[in-house]
C-alpha cells in the first residue's frame, strides 16, 4: 500500500468512528507514521483528505454491494438481497467494509451541511449512485407503466430508514423488517 492510500484508509477509519471535525490531521499522521509534508503533498487541505476518504468508502461500499446483488438473479431477488446485505453490515459481518457505525455519507454530509460544499456533493453522488443501482434492478421487474420511479423511491427510503434505525436506535434487524415490507409491495405488483 502506498503512502497516499495509507493516509486515506487511516483517515477514513478515524473519520468514520469519531467524526470528521473531531479528528485532526495530526492523529492521522501519528497513526499512519507518515510525515506532514507527505500528507500535504498528496492533499492540499484536510477537506481534500476528507473527499478522498469519501471516494474510498464509496468505492469499497459500492463494490461490496454490487457483488452481493450479483450473487442472485437480477430484479426481485436482488432487491430483497439488498436488505440481507444491510443486515449483515448492521451486525458487522462484512469484513470488506468493516464495523457498522452508521452511514459514513449521512454522517459526513451532516458535518458539511452546505449542499454546495464538495464533501456534501460527494456524499450526495454516492447516494445517487446507489439509487441508480436499485433502479436498475427495479427495471428488471414487470411493473405497471409509470410505477418504476415510485418503487425505486420506496426501496431507497426503506434502505435509508433501516440504516438510520440500526444506527440511532440500535435496531440491527431493521433491514429485515424493511425487506418484509418490500416483499409484500413487490408481490402486489411484480410477476411472481
Amino acid at each position: 500500500m502506498d503512502k497516499q492510500e495509507l493516509l486515506v484508509r487511516t483517515a477514513f477509519k478515524f473519520f468514520y468512528t469519531r467524526g470528521i471535525h473531531a479528528v485532526g490531521v495530526n492523529l492521522v499522521l501519528a497513526e499512519s507514521g507518515i510525515a506532514k509534508k507527505t500528507l500535504y503533498h498528496h492533499f492540499p487541505s484536510k477537506e481534500h483528505l476528507v473527499e478522498a476518504a469519501i471516494r474510498y468508502r464509496d468505492h469499497s461500499y459500492r463494490t461490496w454491494l454490487i457483488s452481493r446483488l450479483e450473487n442472485v438473479p437480477a430484479g426481485k431477488l436482488a432487491l430483497l438481497e439488498l436488505f440481507n446485505a444491510l443486515t449483515d453490515w448492521f451486525h458487522s459481518r462484512v469484513p470488506d467494509i468493516g464495523h457498522f457505525n452508521g452511514c459514513f455519507f449521512i454522517n459526513a454530509s451532516a458535518e458539511f451541511g452546505d449542499q454546495d460544499n464538495a464533501i456534501h456533493r460527494a456524499c450526495a453522488e454516492h447516494k445517487a449512485g446507489i439509487t441508480v443501482l436499485i433502479r436498475k434492478h427495479v427495471g428488471e421487474l414487470s411493473l405497471p407503466e409509470g410505477i418504476t420511479e415510485e418503487i425505486t423511491s420506496l426501496i431507497v427510503l426503506l434502505k435509508e430508514g433501516a440504516i438510520s434505525m440500526a444506527h440511532v436506535q440500535g435496531k440491527l434487524d431493521a433491514a429485515l423488517e424493511a425487506k418484509g415490507i418490500l416483499e409484500k409491495v413487490l408481490n402486489c405488483y411484480a410477476d411472481k
